[in-house]
């Protein structure tokens, strides 16, 4: 099994995790894919609400996590910085890098801030998410067609995610 993703320890309750992939496109249509509504829904997240830096958004994830969150740092095409559920005991920060490797681009997200005990499960996630991405961009059609809710995950993330977490969290265990 391929893991893309790394977990660390940022304090004794909280840690982060960091994935990356190079896709096949360039830096201007994976910036698209990654902030334009439409192409997040095609393979992450739904998303409605204010998409200007300071701005609040709902979203609804293929992963069913859904809450609040504010765009902190735009500067597009490279760096784009999220704060989820901000102002709660549940706050994490999403940070994403978008690097040109001559007509590739690279991928790098990063969450800090979520609890050491799940850091498996999340680093898991973020693969499965960043493959969807990597199916979107080599295909026209959503990456889960069969859609997705808060309540119901989209059912090819849950499989692949159910794959990945025995691989990460072994890594974990050390």
């Amino acid at each position: 099994m391929i893991m893309t993703g790394t977990m660390w320890e940022i304090d004794d309750a909280h840690g982060g995790i960091r994935v990356e992939d190079v896709y096949d496109t360039d830096i201007a249509d994976l910036w698209q894919a990654c902030t334009d509504p439409a192409r997040l829904e095609r393979w992450i997240a739904k998303v409605d609400g204010d998409l200007r830096p300071g701005g609040v958004l709902d979203a609804t994830f293929t992963s069913t996590w859904t809450g609040r969150m504010r765009i902190d740092v735009c500067d597009a095409p490279r760096h784009l910085v999220l704060t989820q559920q901000p102002g709660t005991d549940e706050e994490t920060v999403i940070e994403a890098w978008l690097q040109e490797e001559g007509a590739r681009t690279r991928l790098i997200v990063e969450e800090r801030g979520l609890g050491s005990g799940v850091l498996h499960f999340h680093a898991a996630g973020w693969q499965v998410h960043l493959e969807d991405l990597g199916l979107s961009l080599r295909h026209a059609d959503p990456a889960h067609p069969g859609g997705w809710s808060s309540q119901q995950p989209a059912e090819a993330w849950r499989s692949r995610w159910e794959e990945l977490i025995p691989d990460y969290a072994q890594v974990r265990a050390g």
